[in-house]
């Protein structure tokens, strides 16, 4: 089967980005697929253009870069105008490349655009990949804000999805939304995934905080990731003098010179910053942790989100703390797996942290849990399988 993918931010393991379709895509053509990725230069990613497009070839995997620029501290328009960039030069690949079935992965939504091209002027089977909800997260976190432009991004999404083959949500919460708004739908839930083996084997660890005295918040650096939630939870700890225990950030992102002043102003003494490193150098990190924050806005668009982070976190057996309030709430205390907190109320998180490091057991246990139901349902063969049967469903 040929299969083209649409994905503006593609990244390997050596790139600091989830990693999900390369290692979909890299499965499908151990296959014995034909895949072929047109992606953009991602700020996170390890692949480079310096031609306007630059093919190369990763583990079997045709690439196509174009080279337009995207980085989470651009600004919204700047963002906004990379997307339709991109969309608009992949159309170009969208109408000539040779394929049975085209996936398009939003968001943004934008990337639409080069998947309805390829459905309507080239008879090509869609199926349009659903990261999160956008552009629903995009209204409610005020980044789009003319009525006119929210009223054309609904309709779009509309188009969009009926004109889909089939539509995959990243997540249960995500899928159940399309559903109930979309009925005459074909919608699947292919959760984001984990490299078990990457992050279940122990890696060499030379950070500057020692083992298991910190928590960990790995990833983007912004509003939609709640990042000032963990200032005033380091607050606490130091309000309560447990200098034992500092909160660790890895990432890169708009937020993170503002977090940075504030801990300098506030004097939050229990806050560490480092800069984005590949995903096979944070592994070690991962590991080391007391446990791994996935805080996220407290807003019920984000009850549906799939965290890459999460379920690498849990692979590595390490105590998964979130905020959401919906599938993943329902899913870790299902398996008791980690723990959920209130967004708005960080001294439960400082309490749970203060918990785990004064009872090393429950953190083992709990890690463990999560290790035990990562293997079982996000390994990223398993969930590349599981897409895969949808690809050949309608061939």
């Amino acid at each position: 089967m040929r299969i083209t993918y649409f994905y503006q931010y593609f990244s390997t393991s050596e790139g600091a980005w989830g990693t999900r379709v390369y290692e979909f895509a890299k499965e499908w053509v151990k296959q014995g697929h034909d895949v072929t990725v047109v992606t953009s230069v991602y700020s996170k990613s390890d692949l480079k253009a310096k031609r306007l497009v630059s093919e190369q070839v990763v583990e079997g995997i045709r690439v196509k870069v174009i080279n337009v620029l995207i980085d989470n501290r651009q600004s919204a328009i700047k963002r906004m105008w990379t997307f339709f960039q991109y969309a608009l030069l992949s159309s170009w690949f969208a109408l000539t490349l040779k394929a049975d079935v085209v996936i398009a992965s939003s968001g943004p939504i934008t990337v639409g655009i080069p998947g309805l091209m390829a459905r309507w002027f080239r008879r090509r089977k869609l199926v349009f990949e659903a990261r999160d909800l956008w552009p629903e997260g995009a209204v409610k976190m005020g980044v789009l804000k003319s009525k006119t432009l929210i009223n054309l991004a609904y309709w779009f999404e509309k188009i969009c999805y009926n004109n889909s083959s089939a539509v995959i949500g990243l997540s249960p919460g995500i899928q159940q939304d399309i559903q109930l708004r979309f009925p005459g739908a074909n919608v699947y839930s292919v959760t984001n995934a984990a490299n078990i083996s990457l992050f279940t084997t122990p890696q060499p660890y030379t950070g500057v905080l020692p083992p298991r005295s910190y928590a960990l918040y790995f990833g983007n650096i912004g509003q939609v990731n709640h990042s000032e939630y963990l200032l005033d939870a380091a607050k606490l700890l130091k309000k309560n003098k447990r200098d034992d225990i500092n909160i660790l950030f890895i990432g890169e992102g708009q937020l993170k010179a503002q977090l940075k002043k504030r801990v300098a102003d506030e004097n939050i003494y229990n806050v560490t910053f480092l800069d984005l490193m590949p995903k096979s150098s944070l592994v070690g990190y991962i590991q080391n942790a007391l446990a791994s924050v996935i805080p996220l806005k407290p807003l019920p668009v984000f009850d549906t989100s799939s965290p890459n982070k999460l379920f690498e976190s849990m692979a590595a057996g390490v105590p998964v703390i979130q905020t959401t309030q919906g599938w993943i709430k329902e899913f870790i205390e299902k398996h008791r797996a980690g723990f959920t907190v209130n967004g708005h109320e960080p001294e439960q998180l400082a309490n749970i942290l203060i918990n785990l490091k004064d009872n090393p057991a429950l953190a083992s246990e709990t890690g463990a849990r999560g290790a035990a139901v990562a293997l079982k349902f996000f390994d990223k063969d398993y969930l590349a399988d599981q897409m895969l049967k949808v690809l050949k469903s309608f061939r």
